[in-house]
């Protein structure tokens, strides 16, 4: 086993650990997207935690630690692709404001953005 510093994170384990966390948080993405689109609903489970996944997976990357798993970018910009025309197609019958509506949108877009850029820079 190799350690590399004092850090929580500075160590193989550590790094394998993290490889483990980042590819469940990966893989329940892949499978939400790929599932039934009534589940990404916005006011369904991973409607919800979809987004808060990849908001994780960028905090983790921004670390930059041995072990952390992403996705290549074409799989984020298809799941982006894929979640915001869900989202788009059932977000009025939860009846937001417009100004709602505007910024949540735009939150969404920034948390795909986000991570496709860390990955494109990691």
């Amino acid at each position: 086993m190799g350690t590399w510093g004092t850090g929580n994170f500075d160590s193989d384990t550590a790094a394998d650990h993290l490889s483990v966390l980042t590819a469940r948080l990966v893989r329940e993405v892949e499978d939400a997207v790929a599932g039934d689109p009534v589940e990404l609903e916005p006011d369904e489970y991973w409607g919800v935690a979809v987004p808060c996944n990849l908001e994780i997976l960028h905090l983790l990357a921004s670390q930059r630690w041995a072990g952390v798993m992403l996705p290549d970018i074409a799989m984020v910009q298809a799941w982006k692709a894929t979640y915001l025309a869900v989202w788009d197609a059932n977000i009025e019958e939860l009846e937001p404001t417009p100004e709602h509506k505007m910024h949540r949108r735009a939150a969404l877009e920034r948390t795909f953005d986000q991570l496709a850029e860390a990955i494109r820079t990691r």
